[in-house]
């Protein structure tokens, strides 16, 4: 599969594509209201950054006790009531006189459920697409992803201003909704791709299967820790400056759409395998001027080549996906996915927490030294050539490898 043509053509991969565009754009409206909402109350940095990443920090925890559910539920039902509840969530948020720390339990009883999101989707990602297909049709979700972005914080900035903030929550909550309509009208039903019922105990034994292989261990490590410190920059964009905050995410999203358009449909194989650690470095190195307090034009050129490197982790995630058996295909994912928002999550408070003493652009600087230091740290590990799948398997099942 090499086309978008053919890509949209396979059963099921358009209502899938656009469920995924509408939660993200409802993710995005509401995480700049609530994060302006909440900066606005408090005139905190850390809390303004937590409000917009925080819930990540609940997926890291999702990760860790929910993950087996995975590939153990339904896929439709399951996604059509994670949007179900995102909705009731972001619609609670949005009631007037809601104390701070109340919004802050909402955000984390979200992102825990939320945390089997990114297993269910790209779990059935990987059953739609054959194996050809996958980091193409990835590409395009992530291409998705970068639109949204770019329409959401953009429209989310206009919505805020003329809606407040509350108002603007309420628009989210609308997305969800539609989002959950799309997803059982579009996709069909489907049974669970694993046996058994989902446990903390399961989550626990396949989680290790899956972290104590060194080649998949590297490769999360280098998903989660330089995207996550970059995150935390990003995190501090409304602090930095309130009045272009919805520029600055939006131009991050534009840096990301193009980084994944080239890397999906246009680079060769030999390219991508030359332009990973090039990229993974490309993601922090640009965050360096902020030491230098740039203003708006400066600041704007800077994070959209950052966000190109964002498409390293396509590289990244192909090679997840070489080392992992298919039974464990949406776990093994939705760890990608839950740690690295897990990750974003720690990155927000790392950074908002730097700001407090020190100043929004210079916790964005150092942030990136941390990201660059991560990826180098990582280079040799990443350099060495993949086992073949079948026989790390059989060590995982065997001997617990």
């Amino acid at each position: 599969m090499r086309t978008y043509g053919e890509l949209f053509r396979t059963p099921e991969f358009s209502p899938f594509f656009l469920t995924v565009s509408v939660q993200i754009a409802a993710m995005t409206v509401s995480q700049l209201a609530l994060g302006t909402l909440i900066y606005e109350v408090t005139d905190s940095p850390l809390l303004s950054s937590l409000a917009m990443f925080g819930p990540s920090l609940a997926q890291g925890i999702g990760a860790l006790t929910l993950l087996s559910a995975a590939d153990r539920l339904p896929p439709r039902v399951t996604l059509v009531g994670l949007a179900l509840l995102a909705s009731i969530g972001t619609a609670a948020q949005a009631v007037p006189g809601l104390p701070v720390w109340g919004v802050f339990a909402l955000l984390m009883v979200l992102g825990l459920l939320g945390s089997l999101n990114g297993g269910v989707r790209y779990g059935l990602l990987n059953e739609l697409l054959t194996d050809e297909g996958y980091l193409l049709g990835r590409s395009v979700v992530n291409m998705s992803v970068g639109v949204t972005h770019i329409c959401g914080f953009a429209l989310g900035g206009v919505l805020v201003a003329f809606l407040t903030p509350r108002g603007t929550l309420l628009v989210g909550c609308a997305l969800y909704l539609v989002a959950a309509v799309v997803a059982r009208l579009g996709l069909t039903r489907r049974p669970p791709r694993a046996a058994g019922r989902p446990s903390v105990a399961e989550t626990w034994r396949n989680t290790a299967v899956l972290w104590s292989s060194k080649p998949r261990r590297h490769v999360y490590l280098a998903l989660w820790v330089p995207n996550g410190l970059i995150v935390g920059c990003e995190s501090l964009f409304v602090p930095y400056a309130p009045g272009h905050a919805g520029l600055l995410f939006a131009c991050a999203a534009v840096g990301m759409l193009a980084g994944d358009t080239l890397i999906g449909r246009f680079v060769s194989r030999r390219w991508k395998n030359q332009l990973s650690i090039p990229l993974r470095l490309l993601l922090a190195v640009p965050y360096l001027i902020f030491f230098l307090h740039p203003g708006p034009p400066l600041a704007v050129t800077a994070v959209v080549l950052a966000s190109i490197g964002y498409s390293a982790s396509l590289l990244l995630q192909e090679r997840l996906m070489a080392v992992t058996p298919p039974e464990l295909s949406g776990q093994a994912l939705g760890l990608d996915s839950s740690g690295t928002l897990g990750m974003q999550g720690v990155g927000a408070v790392l950074a908002g927490a730097v700001a407090q003493f020190t100043s929004p652009a210079t916790a964005m600087g150092i942030m990136a030294i941390a990201s660059v230091a991560v990826t180098v740290a990582l280079i040799p590990a990443l350099r060495a050539p993949l086992p073949r799948r079948d026989a790390d398997v059989l060590g995982a099942r065997s001997t617990g490898e």
